[in-house]
């Protein structure tokens, strides 16, 4: 598929909330892990196109902080399907140079997925394609206060003093450290909201709300969406 917008427009980073595979599920009559195993299926092509169309990094929201208050049998099909997805993947997102990335608190998700996220980052750490980071369960507050430990941390240590904490020192310490801010943040099904999603790596995002639910997400609609982005104009708090 050809570049939708010229390649000096095109976002350096983007990030998807995959929302909607439940309502999809819904609306064809199917359960909601129905949905969930779509929403994997049409995640496949855009992970593809952003590395072809040069994007350098895509951001997914997978699973968040607050997913966990969701029924269990969900979230164990949601958990299931994180270690499907590498275990048929990792092979060809390897080859394709993808590096791989999870963004979150590792130490509460259970074992077997958590060691299934280190193989994948251990094994692709080192290529140079699209860095393609997976938020698993992650919050934005969370990461934030994170971020404010760590750095409290280093001061209470002597290694940093309060003065040199600046944008930079606060970045370094976040799940997206020596990525680039987002510049183009897409949800799916029609709700309109970050729901805890990078917060601070947000600040001067565009954002494009699409009313296909996540499974629906097809190429054509991406294209769509970094047209509507390549149209912003976009100042940084700037006339």
């Amino acid at each position: 598929m050809e570049l939708p917008i010229p390649a000096a427009l095109m976002p350096r980073h983007v990030a998807i909330i995959m929302d909607g595979n439940g309502r999809w599920a819904k609306a064809h009559g199917m359960p909601r892990a129905w949905g969930h195993r779509q929403g994997v299926v049409a995640l496949e092509p855009i992970i593809s196109l952003c590395g072809a169309w040069g994007i350098e990094a895509l951001t997914l929201f997978a699973f968040s902080t607050e997913n966990w208050a969701r029924p269990k049998d969900e979230v164990a099909q949601l958990m299931g399907l994180i270690v499907e997805f590498f275990n048929k993947k990792i092979d060809e997102l390897d080859q394709k140079g993808v590096c791989i990335r999870m963004l979150g608190d590792l130490a509460g998700v259970p074992q077997v997925q958590r060691e299934t996220a280190r193989q994948a980052m251990e094994r692709t750490k080192n290529n140079a394609g699209l860095k393609l980071n997976i938020a698993l369960n992650y919050g934005g507050r969370q990461e934030i206060v994170r971020a404010a430990q760590r750095l409290a941390a280093k001061c209470a240590s002597g290694e940093m003093t309060p003065e040199d904490i600046g944008e930079t020192a606060f970045e370094g310490e976040l799940y997206t450290s020596g990525l680039p801010m987002v510049d183009l943040l897409i949800r799916t099904s029609g709700e309109e909201r970050l729901s805890n999603f990078l917060l601070y790596q947000c600040a001067y995002a565009e954002f494009v709300f699409v009313k296909e639910n996540w499974p629906d997400f097809s190429p054509a609609v991406f294209a769509a969406a970094l047209d509507a982005y390549a149209r912003r104009d976009r100042r940084f708090g700037k006339v």
